[in-house]
């Protein structure tokens, strides 16, 4: 079974058996998915280790505020034009667009980002406080 995450829907990490395999199959089958699911942890952690390293909490933050000023970007924008009660122009929407396809950037890679940490590939220093 799998849950919606933003627009696209994402399976469950969980084994689930087929009812008409036999339990030794199904033993073997779950060795196998455990050892693909281990080679893509390997690949992630030596990839994007190498690449971003430990991530130190102002930079997370600093992510984290650029997503929340997008958001804050386009909802303005999107009051402003339906404050004439008109329909918007064909280049309002396309200016939309782009500060939402901004935001949701923005915010995936905060999300990513997150789950990297999560997950351990990436190491995390917390800010100071």
């Amino acid at each position: 079974m799998g849950k919606l995450i933003g627009t696209r829907r994402a399976s469950s990490d969980h084994f689930e058996p087929d009812d008409d395999v036999d339990p030794k199959a199904q033993r073997a089958l779950r060795g196998h998915l455990e050892q693909i699911d281990y080679a893509a942890y390997a690949a992630n952690k030596k990839l994007l280790s190498g690449a971003v390293g430990a991530i130190e909490g102002d930079r997370v933050q600093k992510l984290a505020t650029a997503a929340a000023l997008a958001r804050t970007r386009w909802v303005v924008a999107a009051l402003a034009i339906s404050e004439s009660g008109a329909a918007p122009t064909r280049e309002q929407v396309a200016g939309l667009t782009h500060l939402r396809t901004t935001y949701d950037e923005l915010a995936t890679a905060y999300d990513g980002l997150r789950r990297m940490v999560e997950r351990g590939y990436i190491g995390y220093a917390p800010l100071a406080e």
